[in-house]
């Protein structure tokens, strides 16, 4: 059985199936802020889509993380390495990238088991 989390005109938030929830990506709400406030509102997302799920991010497998500029980095970590679940730490990619909006920094896309 597949569950859709809130579809919309193209994706859904996010989907479950065979155990395991996996998000599109996520940004964040106010695209004006900075890596900081955005990467903060990206992963309170992630935190409310896991839970709906009936999961959290104890039980992340892998995270995809974008960036607008790697010069970045450090900020979206500063954040990142408070958030993350330090006993139980997915495996994890970050690019640099173009993003669908100049105003966008972070994209986030994670899965993890129910």
């Amino acid at each position: 059985m597949i569950k859709r989390l809130h579809p919309g005109p193209r994706f859904c938030k996010a989907v479950i199936a065979n155990g395991i929830v996996t998000t599109a990506g996520i940004t964040a709400s106010n695209a004006n802020a900075d890596t900081v406030a955005q990467t903060t509102d990206i992963l309170a997302q992630i935190d409310a889509l896991l839970a709906e799920a009936g999961t959290s991010k104890a039980n992340l497998l892998t995270v995809n993380i974008w960036l607008r500029d790697i010069a970045h980095f450090a900020q979206m970590n500063s954040v990142w390495d408070k958030w993350i679940d330090m006993n139980n730490l997915p495996v994890r990619a970050t690019v640099e990238a173009r993003l669908a909006a100049p105003e966008l920094l972070v994209e986030i896309q994670v899965s993890a088991t129910v």
